[in-house]
């Protein structure tokens, strides 16, 4: 049965953000997408309102006739790159949260849950791209600054590029009744959202201090660019300022954007927190200056090396890890706080 362009613009209206237009016209990787991204954040949904016709011309002619696949390759797209990228990270920042705390989360959990978010973006509409090669590129970019947050960016950017070199127009596939892609589109909404669900109602606690370090490492990211974090922080603070908007609350007063800005307060006190510490491993001051704090880190650095102290090697070892970590949190700048007023 042909589609229906205004059956579709109906379905986009009422259930755009979760896909349902994309699964009524058989495009199953862009519905599943827009269930895990509430439609790209709303942008990626409002920005299709012009692309629906394209997409219904497209599944009717892959349903009116044996769709083979095109000939060469896809052209290089910029913003499916972009997309890859985004949502590789975002990937990487759910799998931080729900399951940092598995055995080789670095090596295995943390590149293939960032590789998978790549090579579903890779998989919308009528292009896919090489699977092993994709994933192969996340895994040996892992060790890539290993043990920190941070390691999501050079994942994703590794698999992103290979997910592009690798680009490739989709084979044709047999079609399927509408209950079995249900079943799969589900089994794969499970697999992401379980995790993270178990996480949040069986472990709150460690959860809260999950969440709160994945976002205050996303945002140290850009200590070292004042003007690319305050951008970054106008966009995190974007919902409550929309509501102010909409709402016209020219105090900030609403309880909704209360409950935001305490969010983003927690993410900042437990930076703080962890600066704190830090200024106690290496045994300073708060506000000591980077000179005193490289003397500092140099000097602990020789008394507890591995190497020094082979009758107690454990303990060496633990004081070794704390005093690099508390090295390099003391080394960021200081962000200022932000000024939402």
């Amino acid at each position: 049965m042909a589609k229906g362009l205004l059956v579709t613009y109906t379905l986009w209206a009422f259930g755009g953000p979760v896909g349902l237009h994309h699964l009524y016209l058989g495009r199953d990787s862009h519905a599943l997408l827009w269930m895990l991204t509430l439609g790209g954040g709303g942008l990626g949904w409002l920005w299709e309102f012009w692309k629906l016709p394209s997409f219904v011309a497209q599944a009717n002619r892959a349903q009116g006739r044996k769709q083979r696949p095109a000939e060469g390759r896809p052209p290089l797209s910029l913003l499916r790159f972009v997309a890859q990228m985004i949502v590789g990270i975002y990937f990487g920042l759910v799998a931080l949260i729900s399951l940092s705390s598995m055995d080789n989360f670095y090596i295995v959990g943390l590149p293939l849950a960032v590789g998978l978010g790549v090579l579903l973006v890779a998989a919308v509409g009528n292009e896919t791209s090489d699977f092993k090669n994709t994933l192969g590129a996340a895994f040996l970019t892992s060790p890539v600054f290993y043990g920190r947050p941070i390691a999501i960016l050079p994942i994703s950017l590794a698999a992103s590029v290979t997910a592009q070199k690798h680009r490739q127009y989709k084979a044709s596939a047999e079609s399927e009744t509408i209950s079995v892609r249900l079943y799969r589109l589900g089994l794969a909404y499970l697999a992401f959202t379980g995790p993270l669900a178990y996480s949040v109602l069986c472990n709150t606690a460690a959860t809260l201090s999950y969440v709160a370090e994945t976002l205050g490492s996303f945002l140290s990211w850009f200590s070292f660019f004042p003007l690319l974090g305050r951008l970054v922080e106008s966009v995190f603070l974007l919902p409550c300022r929309i509501w102010w908007l909409l709402v016209g609350d020219p105090g900030f007063n609403s309880t909704q954007f209360q409950e935001w800005e305490r969010l983003y307060e927690f993410v900042d006190s437990f930076q703080d927190e962890k600066r704190q510490l830090a200024y106690q491993v290496l045994g300073l001051p708060e506000g000591a200056t980077s000179e005193e704090i490289h003397r500092s880190y140099r000097d602990l650095v020789k008394v507890w090396h591995p190497d020094h102290n082979r009758h107690q090697t454990e303990e060496a070892q633990r004081h070794f890890l704390e005093i690099q970590a508390a090295y390099e949190i003391l080394s960021q700048p200081r962000k200022p706080r932000a000024s939402w007023g």
